[in-house]
């Protein structure tokens, strides 16, 4: 497999995870966001993903190459074509639960957190330096807060978000962390969520998925 990937892609990040928890071995294409006026721009990427975004990965299904994209569906994916171990558990209920935490963060806090919604405020909106990383930081705390409140009431919250293995879950919010890191975010008010990503990052399968790990890093 081919895993076409930016080192500070959260979505990527959340990939590389998913694959190194089932052991699959992948091979890293960079694609650089802002090099050249952005790699993921070119028809060659385009032809892969016409979003322009990261990641896509490519895999050989029945002798046809075949490229997937959106970080959620190629983890789904991964879990149905490689079933061990699981990424998600086998009651509906606790599925769902999982799902919501991870779509809480793909479809909540990143979507308006990233690159190409940054750029569009600045360039177009003209909001200065510090406007922009204020508003990267509301979003990110308000979500996140959210989601400490829910895995701090759940009974089934372990040692990661759902009980003591890796799940979607953490596949998601460990690299939303690292992001929230990086703009000095105000993490303090949640202990279960930083409880979650230093238990995560002691795993292999999280610290070789890390940015600073990546053959693109800078």
């Amino acid at each position: 497999m081919k895993l076409y990937s930016y080192f500070r892609s959260s979505a990527s990040y959340r990939v590389r995870i998913a694959l190194n928890l089932k052991g699959l071995p992948y091979e890293v294409v960079p694609v650089h966001l802002l090099r050249n006026g952005g790699e993921q721009f070119s028809p060659e990427y385009r032809k892969l993903n016409p979003d322009a975004l990261v990641p896509a990965l490519v895999d050989e299904v029945d002798g046809v190459q075949r490229a997937l994209t959106q970080s959620l569906a190629i983890i789904e994916y991964l879990d149905e074509t490689h079933p061990a171990p699981p990424l998600l558990p086998g009651d509906p209920i606790d599925r769902a639960h999982v799902r919501g935490i991870a779509l809480s963060i793909a479809c909540d806090i990143h979507p308006i957190n990233n690159l190409r919604v940054l750029r569009y405020l600045v360039r177009n909106l003209k909001v200065s330096e510090d406007d922009k990383n204020a508003w990267y930081r509301h979003w990110c705390e308000q979500g996140l807060a959210s989601i400490e409140t829910m895995l701090a009431r759940d009974e089934r919250t372990g040692r990661f978000c759902f009980g003591d293995t890796p799940t979607l879950a953490d596949c998601c919010l460990i690299p939303q962390i690292a992001n929230a890191r990086r703009l000095e975010c105000d993490l303090s008010a949640m202990p279960t969520i930083l409880r979650i990503n230093d238990a995560c990052l002691t795993l292999d399968a999280f610290a070789k998925a890390a940015p600073a790990s990546q053959p693109d890093a800078e």
